[in-house]
């Protein structure tokens, strides 16, 4: 559907109330995240009478507040920057990266059917896809990687065609913006960043510094989406142009059994007031958990993600793991043998004005740049700064058994800090005063001050860094090989002067350091499914009419993180995989 898109002109309604009791659809979806999303807008593609459900006020769930980088290998655009790539190839590089931690026929569904759900979507929705020329899988040193190609992403889309619906999309963490409020890319931040320097980046830096300034005297919100709000932007346009229902601030409180099968649920919608709406919604096709995982759990967080404090976590709020609970009391059971129960990423943390608290995710950004370390309490490197955000937050939490390591300190010069920035501190060296007066950001003229606002013993940060800077002038890190796979390369600064894009040294006071902590982004333990996105209870029987999608279903990468989008990518497929086989069990045909 690449055509040009009418405004809508209608508000979804979203209240509970519009539905009457005992009210009948083909499909409950419970979660409005891009897994959900797919499983809602699939079937409504088909035909079929959709209620989705969220228990937020705004859709969109950590994908609108992520990248929405999408890995499914195969699809048209993919392989149009990348002919070569192959099933097998794909296969061979997660057996490798994966192994046992997870189910092998899982992934073939995901590998085999993963391109048939990007073209249904992009066919029949106005969900369109973009592909970079460079954007490596991360453990790129294992065989079966590619450079491009499998990495996809959502095009920007205008949020002034959803019309009055488009408060419903989830705003973007403040950090991410600039300007109050302006979402930026990869795409605009390399523009932005060299706008006095070219006139094609001036020209590109104008158009939406202009848009973003009449959108503010316009409109509620920017209206310039991109990354994760955009990806549901354009789902949630085209789900109400399905006709599809959607319910707000609402809870799933039951799971209606009948004959050894799910056939539809029990909802419940509180207002302000404290007054209470109730409904029991019938599901011909069954019911969908796509409701983000566990992350904020009351008690499974603290029995999954010991030490890990769920202030660091940076996911979306509705995470509560409350619909995952009532798949487990109808029969489900959680998946095991998992790397890890969850995604992590280092990040650091702030207030805000509002009293709420900034966890920012430090991606790739800022700490595998040149004139960046990392270093324990101890004032000591311990890890390989450009691996993946990731295998950071485990090295975290492993070195931490043994080194106090959790706040570990993100360290740079004020060379780095002007060309990168440092977490939530932009790029260009200018603003200080406010992190450093709340103590987000340390500054020392030397290191031996440094270590002092670090607590860190001065000696060994002074040995660390000396160390670290033969180290750079080679271009060889002789203690943790920084560096030295593609993926590593390309998140460093392909400008830079010396013999390698991550290691550049650290001389040029002042210096800086934030806090770093491991910070979990998604769960990778969850339900067990089949290749349909089936429930399935412990005896390995599928629970008829219960499906699980996204962070609810246990992952198909064994709490492995191989490439960029892999939450979302699977999310999609196995969304699109639910809806097809609760449709045909409506009774209605698949697209």
């Amino acid at each position: 559907m690449t055509h040009t898109l009418p405004p809508l002109t209608h508000r979804i309604h979203t209240d509970l109330s519009q539905l009457k009791d005992s009210y009948t659809v083909d499909l409950v979806v419970i979660g409005s995240g891009g897994a959900g999303f797919s499983a809602a807008l699939n079937a409504a593609i088909d035909g079929a009478r959709v209620l989705l459900v969220e228990r937020m006020a705004h859709v969109g769930g950590t994908t609108a507040l992520s990248a929405a980088t999408t890995w499914v290998p195969g699809t048209r655009r993919g392989l149009e920057v990348n002919p070569d790539d192959t099933p097998e190839r794909v296969a061979t590089f997660l057996n490798l990266a994966v192994g046992e931690r997870s189910d092998a026929k899982l992934r073939q569904a995901f590998i085999d059917h993963g391109p048939h759900a990007i073209a249904k979507l992009e066919a029949h929705s106005a969900l369109q896809f973009q592909v970079r020329m460079l954007h490596p899988d991360y453990l790129s040193e294992l065989e079966g990687s590619v450079l491009r190609g499998r990495a996809i992403e959502p095009q920007p889309f205008d949020g002034k065609l959803l019309g009055p619906n488009l408060p419903l999309v989830r705003p973007p963490i403040p950090e991410f913006t600039v300007l109050g409020g302006m979402m930026v890319d990869r795409d605009d931040i390399f523009h932005l960043l060299r706008l006095t320097e070219t006139w094609k980046s001036l020209r590109y830096s104008v158009r939406i510094l202009v848009r973003h300034f009449l959108d503010k005297l316009l409109h509620p919100r920017s209206t310039r989406l991109v990354m994760g709000n955009a990806m549901i932007a354009r789902m949630l346009y085209s789900y109400i142009q399905r006709q599809g229902l959607l319910v707000t601030n609402t809870e799933v409180t039951q799971l209606l059994q009948a004959e050894d099968s799910v056939q539809g649920v029990v909802l419940q919608q509180t207002w302000p007031d404290g007054s209470v709406t109730k409904r029991t919604v019938h599901s011909k096709g069954g019911v969908v958990m796509a409701s983000g995982g566990f992350n904020r759990h009351p008690t499974r967080r603290s029995e999954m993600l010991p030490g890990a404090k769920e202030a660091w976590c940076p996911a979306g709020p509705g995470h509560t793991g409350s619909a995952q609970d009532l798949a487990l009391q109808a029969g489900g059971h959680l998946g095991t043998g998992g790397l890890s129960h969850a995604f992590w990423a280092p990040v650091s943390t702030r207030q805000r004005a509002d009293g709420s608290l900034a966890a920012f995710p430090h991606f790739v950004m800022d700490r595998g740049k040149p004139g960046m370390i990392t270093v324990d309490s101890q004032g000591q490197r311990y890890l390989n700064e450009s691996t993946s955000y990731h295998l950071f937050g485990i090295a975290m939490q492993a070195h931490h058994a043994t080194t106090p390591s959790v706040p570990s300190w993100l360290v740079c010069d004020a060379g780095a800090l002007k060309r990168y920035g440092i977490g939530m501190v932009r790029p260009g060296g200018k603003g200080l005063a406010p992190f450093l007066a709340d103590g987000y950001l340390k500054q020392g003229r030397t290191l031996s001050e440094l270590a002092q606002q670090l607590q860190v013993p001065a000696e060994k940060l002074q040995a660390t860094v000396t160390r670290f800077n033969a180290f750079a002038d080679k271009g060889v890190d002789e203690d943790f090989q920084r560096g030295t796979t593609d993926y590593q390369r390309a998140n460093g600064d392909a400008t830079w002067h010396g013999p390698n894009p991550c290691l550049g040294a650290l001389r040029e006071g002042p210096f800086y350091a934030v806090a770093l902590y491991p910070g979990d982004i998604g769960a990778a333990t969850g339900l067990v499914t089949d290749g349909d996105a089936r429930v399935l209870n412990a005896q390995g029987q599928v629970i008829d009419g219960l499906y699980a999608v996204g962070n609810d279903m246990h992952s198909i990468m064994g709490g492995v993180y191989p490439a960029p989008g892999i939450t979302i990518g699977p999310g999609v497929t196995f969304g699109y995989l639910a809806a097809q086989h609760a449709v045909a069990r409506a009774g209605l045909q698949a697209t």
